[in-house]
């Protein structure tokens, strides 16, 4: 889940850690698809070594997607998901390690969160439904029409958890998905792929990190790996950061804001259910070819560096004149543990503390200020110094009542601003009494289309003249269904006082009572007595809440650092305390329990998921949640209060659910254990990673040996067969091996008859529960070269800011100037709006709305071209010499009788003239190439090596250091003819 709204600021912040990722496309030809090379050079000019899949990041948008259609049945989410991870290894291309984890059984302090989310996804699929049902019987009854209502299966995604039939079906899937790649795709063919499925206990991210944690504690770990993790969750920065790697990127979609959402009842976009008027849907196209096609584009990918964070950092966290001596990742360390307090997925964050109001900015300058007196840094290692957060809370503290003042008075000034912008809509709505349409319409300045030549005007002003009689139509009857009384302005009405007035007229929305007012003297007294139920003089009741909260702040860090510290620790209220309460802190936490054990699969069910979901649990099991007679029947409220605490929305707020009480949530399950089927055994139990690899892989005769004599003993990895990665190996009871049919789970997959892959079980290193994880740079390590420059610490909100394009920071764009997009709108039909020319209802390809186009040029010398999208690349456009004139015009007409004579047809020829990435990429990096175009040896092979040999340095291009891009011409044109 991350923490809410920490990646937009961090963004915003530290606009130049975001790179938009360059992609490769697909070709087709003659029906044939030609999938992308992917041993071929990475187009975003950086190799990565080792990718890794939070999966739960991908499963959520391939099941239930929100800008889509859903898939119809489950064959179709699998194959939604294979598609999405080729897309990422499309992008991302790991020479080395693809690591896929799925969330396992979480802790119980995960638990708690897990049980709100589901939850409130059961009460506001409920909420949805009644409500649907109630605006639909109202809209037929004004006469509105709806189309019929269709009988269609609500997918529940809260089958998404670990237990359920449709994670293990998930699970093998993707042993099928991974067999299929190794045996028929090339650039797999060297991978070492890892799967941690949903029977292993951890979340995704979490086995992930302890993955790395383990590998680079190893003496034959390489300290510059280059590591590229997949996933959405704003905490996966902080975790990559807690790694203390040099090279660490993290991958995720692209978030576009605002984006429009079909209605539930109509179907109709531009409007909420709420909103809903049962008008009839438009036609979409001359013919309504467009009826069932959603409106949506692909999504797209963006990399965020955490080596060019890392230097944001250190500028700001650099300090002089130090007690002690300066330790960069120290520090680094130090403000991971800040985030902690503005919220996470294991506690409440503090009330005064709010990311949108600059919290972490509060913390980073009061710590800077204090860190002089506390004698050295806040954590080590993963362990918190409480002596020295007391003094950061205090200082906290003594700001409380002036940052809920300023609170309260930004907000009082936001629903000012909110207000007048109302009334400016209102406004600008009603428009001036009498307004010519059609051709007579008035036009803005400065638009591109100009003003269409008017035509019949005598037909045009009998049209208005009709449409003038029925706005006096629609007016008599709206008076006259007022009871005589006209709405239409104040010389209607004579007395208005007895007339209710809409909601929608009102200037102030209704908002939720406050009874905390923190802006207010007594705030502490009334927020204790309200949260808690207990008056604030109670101090053994806050001492209480605060130790509880400092264990919580020692086990999160030691979760990021070192591992669980402990399954069962959980954070038992539902609302965190003051800074200013963080008093004597210093004796409040010992240390964990040691030897926990996490839940079982079936029994996390039990503990997160409501009533409604009961249907992916045994019968007997599901009973406990319905039957009166239930000893845990109060674990499963049907309804429950959320409390908004201060926010607006119901997403916001904190659902008041009762805590589950383990022990007796065991001694319910105790009878029903017996019930449970050899197969509901089988999901209940822990599960194991498992390791696949192909027959060109250095490992795999080792592998196969170990079936071969059917060895049982744990056998460790031979590292200089694996890329120094260490582990051991156990045998699979249902092994995937090489020359063995691999049948597949999806009918509509064929089954894997020339198999070359082969699995077995994976353990990590084993670490004793003493051990200690350093958080350093490991020796060896190569820092990337500097990418800031002085200009981009003054960038954020106050300059506009353009996207980057993969890792090379020099990488040009075209773009168009407003003579571009004039001679494009004059290419394009525009008399026939909404059903005429060929792209009036096709949006341009998703490559050229990012103006990365740029036509051939005329010099004399190949210049420097790129492309993020090549789903049309063809070859290169051969040179021609500068022509005249009258060659120009047959060269152009020739074109056009090529690509259909249209002038609307630019875009293709646009995306046709490009080079592929991997031809530019080639001609770049062959070193020593002369007059004759002789290529150099070595091949990519040695270019890989180079440029990993290089990774210290700047990425100049694919031959290593010294053979950039050359020098773009003087003059550009751009040809759209």
């Amino acid at each position: 889940m991350g923490v809410p709204a920490f990646f937009r600021w961090l963004s915003r912040k530290y606009a130049s850690i975001v790179v938009h990722c360059v992609e490769e496309k697909g070709k087709e030809c003659n029906g044939v698809r030609i999938p992308v090379d992917t041993t071929k050079p990475n187009p975003n000019e950086v190799e990565f070594d080792n990718l890794y899949l939070d999966m739960n990041g991908i499963i959520h948008p391939c099941t239930h997607p929100e800008d889509k259609a859903a898939p119809k049945n489950e064959d179709e989410m699998m194959v939604a998901i294979f598609e999405y991870i080729d897309r990422l290894f499309n992008i991302v291309r790991p020479r080395r390690v693809l690591y896929m984890a799925i969330d396992g059984v979480a802790p119980r302090a995960k638990m708690n969160q897990q049980r709100s989310r589901r939850f409130r996804a059961s009460k506001e699929g409920v909420e949805l439904v009644e409500e649907k049902d109630r605006i639909r019987e109202e809209i037929i009854q004004r006469g509105g029409y709806l189309p019929p209502e269709g009988v269609k299966e609500r997918f529940d995604s809260n089958c998404i958890t670990p237990g359920t039939e449709f994670m293990d079906n998930l699970a093998q899937c993707l042993r099928y998905y991974v067999a299929d790649r190794l045996s028929n795709d090339p650039g797999w063919r060297n991978i070492t792929v890892l799967l941690s499925d949903a029977s292993v206990p951890g979340e995704g991210e979490h086995k992930i990190m302890d993955y790395i944690r383990r590998q680079r504690a190893q003496p034959n770990h390489d300290p510059n790996t280059h590591h590229c993790l997949c996933g959405a969750d704003a905490d996966l920065i902080m975790l990559g950061l807690a790694t203390h790697e040099p090279n660490f990127t993290i991958i995720r979609e692209e978030f576009k804001p605002n984006k429009p959402r079909p209605c539930a009842l109509c179907g109709q976009t531009g409007h909420e259910i709420k909103d809903c008027q049962g008008t009839a849907r438009e036609k979409q196209g001359e013919h309504d070819e467009f009826a069932d096609s959603m409106p949506a584009s692909e999504q797209e990918f963006i990399f965020i560096r955490l080596c060019v964070l890392r230097e944001y950092l250190a500028r700001e966290l650099t300090m002089a004149s130090l007690p002690f001596p300066f330790d960069f990742e120290r520090s680094i360390d130090d403000w991971v543990f800040m985030c902690f307090f503005v919220g996470n997925d294991f506690l409440p964050h503090l009330p005064s503390l709010e990311i949108r109001e600059g919290a972490i900015d509060r913390l980073v300058n009061i710590y800077k200020d204090i860190v002089h007196k506390t004698g050295g840094y806040l954590t080590e290692n993963g362990y918190v110094n409480l002596e020295r957060v007391e003094l950061i809370m205090q200082a906290v503290g003594v700001a409380e009542d002036n940052i809920f003042k300023k609170r309260k008075e930004d907000d009082e000034g936001f629903k000012r601003r909110m207000k007048d912008k109302r009334k400016r809509m209102k406004v600008e709505q009603r428009g001036p009494a009498h307004m010519t349409s059609g051709q007579f319409a008035p036009q803005a300045l400065g638009r591109r289309d100009r003003p269409e030549a008017v035509q019949n005007a005598r037909h045009q002003a009998f049209d208005m003249r009709m449409q003038s009689n029925k706005d006096a139509a629609q007016s008599l009857k709206a008076t006259i269904k007022n009871g005589g009384n006209s709405s239409a302005g104040p010389s209607g009405s004579t007395d208005g006082r007895g007339m209710k007035r809409k909601a929608d007229d009102s200037d102030s929305e209704p908002e939720p009572e406050d009874n905390v007012r923190l802006w207010e003297d007594g705030w502490k007294q009334r927020y204790f007595k309200t949260k808690f139920d207990v008056d604030a003089s109670d101090d053994d009741f806050r001492k209480k809440v605060v130790q509880s909260y400092v264990e919580g702040l020692c086990w999160v860090l030691r979760y990021y650092y070192q591992g669980c510290a402990s399954w069962k620790w959980y954070f038992p209220f539902h609302y965190a305390p003051f800074a200013s309460d963080f008093k004597d802190i210093k004796g409040m936490f010992t240390d964990f329990e040691k030897e926990t054990k996490p839940f079982k699969p079936l029994e996390q069910l039990m503990g997160v998921f409501p009533a409604a979901s009961g249907n992916f649990l045994p019968t007997t099991w599901r009973s406990l949640m319905s039957s009166p007679e239930s000893s845990i029947i109060d674990f499963y409220p049907d309804d429950f209060a959320i409390d908004l605490n201060g926010k607006k929305y119901a997403w916001q707020g904190v659902a008041l659910l009762p805590f589950v009480d383990e022990r007796r949530l065991w001694a319910a399950l105790a009878d029903v254990y017996p019930n449970l089927t050899p197969e509901e055994r089988r999901r209940n139990s822990m599960g194991s990673d498992l390791m696949f690899l192909g027959k060109s892989h250095p490992l795999f005769d080792f592998i196969h040996e170990l079936y071969r004599t059917e060895s049982q003993e744990s056998t460790e990895i031979p590292a200089e067969l694996c890329h120094g990665i260490l582990g051991t190996l156990n045998l699979d009871e249902s092994p995937i091996l090489p020359d063995k049919l691999v049948t597949s789970p999806i009918p509509t997959l064929r089954d894997i008859s020339q198999n070359s892959a082969i699995g077995v079980k994976f353990k990590d290193p084993h670490f004793a529960d003493e051990f200690v994880f350093k958080a350093v740079l490991l020796s060896g390590a190569k820092m990337p070269n500097k990418v800031l420059k002085p200009g981009d610490w003054e960038k954020g909100n106050r300059e506009s800011w353009r996207p980057q394009l993969g890792f090379n920071q020099h990488r040009q764009q075209a773009h168009l100037d407003q003579s571009g997009f004039r001679s494009l709108g004059h290419s394009m039909n525009r008399n026939q709006r909404g059903s005429g020319g060929q792209y009036s209802n096709t949006p341009p390809p998703n490559a050229y709305q990012q103006g990365n186009y740029r036509a051939p040029h005329s010099g004399g010398h190949q210049p420097f071209q790129h492309s993020r999208q090549n789903s049309l690349l063809g070859t290169p456009p051969s040179y021609h010499q500068p022509q005249y004139p009258r060659q120009q015009q047959q060269q152009q007409r020739q074109q056009q009788q090529q690509y259909g004579g249209s002038g609307g047809h630019g875009w293709n020829r646009a995306t046709q003239s490009q080079p592929s990435a991997y031809q530019q990429n080639m001609s770049r990096g062959q070193a020593g190439q002369g007059a004759q175009g002789r290529a150099a040896p070595g091949g990519y092979q040695q270019r890989y090596d180079d440029r990993r040999d290089n990774r210290g340095g700047q990425h100049q291009g694919y031959g290593g250091a010294g053979r950039g891009y050359p020098a773009p011409p003087a003059s550009r044109r751009y040809e759209w003819n």
